[in-house]
């Protein structure tokens, strides 16, 4: 599908009827042992493990239609899949540091990045310092030798900084960093971040690319041989691999991508709009508005914007705060995003933040527009901020 555009790919990529018997989508192999048919075949499985179907672990034809599906939307050599965005996060992490290493990772990123990195790769010896999300090329002045790791995550988790990864990936090759960005919201169809001088590209599938709330998936997708052999080694080592299930409803949700997203982002921006019109709001973090932090960046280098989005009010006491989102009928309340479903949740970013301070006092909420008509999701927060109104 040379030349074909990203829509066309979502229909085509990792997908072989011929070698199916004419069967539009991939069969779920269900695998562990692979049988070899004599000895010289088996040891010549052992000398070439990723080369072949070898064991189910580490991949099968479902496994490897997805990766290729992956890859080819990415733009990348090879992509390697994971049992959940943040199996992804540890593995690419892992492939890429050891003892003695120093690490830098964006101030906005996703809360179990932190985590892992703080509580599994500060106690093996790897020094992890965190930046400021907005210093572009100003990163420059945090390098230094024996930097192995520059993480992104644009836009970041809660807060939304878009950062300029062309500046920050080419500071870091100056001391031969690999650079990893989670991809995550802006999906392979926004933002192709190995054109834009990233070495390693990072999805929770979990989220759009499943699309439905029903699967764990992670995948990364690397620029070049050498990054997907070390990555491909890390996920082999910790016995790391998604279900085959999990993997086909992946490939499933890949097909619809696009269709999901130009809603996820149409009814976003409505209720964007719609909520920085509300009096108790402060401020509408969403990158594809003016006023958001790094608007000018997404403009430049994405362009166009999913469903996840926050929102900054008035401080709210807790009584209030429940009135207001207790009684949502659309809006849930639960931790992941991606899904058909909308979603809403109170954020505290000032709790995590160490490179950066966080000081709106305010209260954030942090939204996801799902597949839901978008004047009945308003029509559900006007009456949530009349409970809110009456409790204040």
């Amino acid at each position: 599908m040379k030349d074909a555009r990203k829509d066309t790919v979502l229909g085509h990529a990792g997908r072989s009827p011929r070698e199916n018997h004419g069967i539009v989508n991939p069969p779920v192999y269900h695998c562990s042992t692979v049988l070899f048919p004599t000895l010289e075949d088996l040891e010549a499985g052992d000398q070439a493990p990723f080369d072949r179907i070898n064991y189910g672990r580490i991949g099968t034809p479902t496994t490897l239609a997805f990766e290729q599906a992956i890859a080819e939307l990415e733009g990348a050599y090879r992509a390697v899949n994971t049992g959940s965005g943040l199996n992804a996060i540890a593995t690419a992490l892992f492939a890429f540091t050891k003892t003695g290493d120093h690490v830098l990772i964006t101030d906005s990123a996703y809360g179990p990045t932190r985590r892992f990195a703080n509580d599994t790769l500060v106690p093996y010896g790897v020094e992890v310092e965190y930046f400021d999300p907005t210093i572009g090329a100003g990163i420059t002045g945090l390098l230094k030798p024996n930097t192995s790791v520059v993480f992104l995550e644009s836009p970041g988790s809660l807060t939304f900084e878009v950062q300029d990864v062309p500046a920050i990936a080419a500071a870091a090759k100056t001391v031969g960093a690999t650079v990893m960005i989670d991809n995550t919201w802006a999906t392979p169809l926004f933002f192709q971040p190995l054109q834009h001088g990233v070495d390693v590209s990072i999805h929770s599938a979990t989220k759009y690319i499943v699309g439905h709330a029903d699967a764990m998936l992670g995948v990364i997708s690397c620029a070049n041989e050498a990054q997907w052999l070390a990555v491909k080694k890390a996920a082999t080592r910790t016995g790391t691999c998604a279900g085959p299930d999990d993997i086909y409803l992946g490939l499933r949700g890949l097909r619809t991508l696009a269709v999901r997203l130009k809603q996820h982002e149409a009814s976003a921006l409505a209720l964007a709009e719609w909520l920085s019109k509300q009096p108790e709001v402060t401020r509408v973090l969403h990158p594809a508005l003016p006023d958001c932090p790094g608007h000018e960046l997404w403009k430049r280098d994405i362009g166009r914007s999913s469903g996840l989005f926050s929102i900054v009010m008035n401080a709210v006491p807790k009584p209030a705060l429940s009135a207001m989102l207790n009684s949502l009928e659309l809006f849930g309340m639960g931790y992941s995003w991606g899904g058909f479903e909308s979603l809403i949740l109170p954020a505290r970013p000032a709790a995590v933040r160490t490179a950066t301070r966080w000081t709106d006092p305010g209260t954030m909420l942090r939204l996801h527009a799902g597949l839901e008509d978008a004047d009945d999701l308003i029509h559900d927060l006007d009456g949530a901020f009349a409970r809110l109104r009456a409790a204040l």
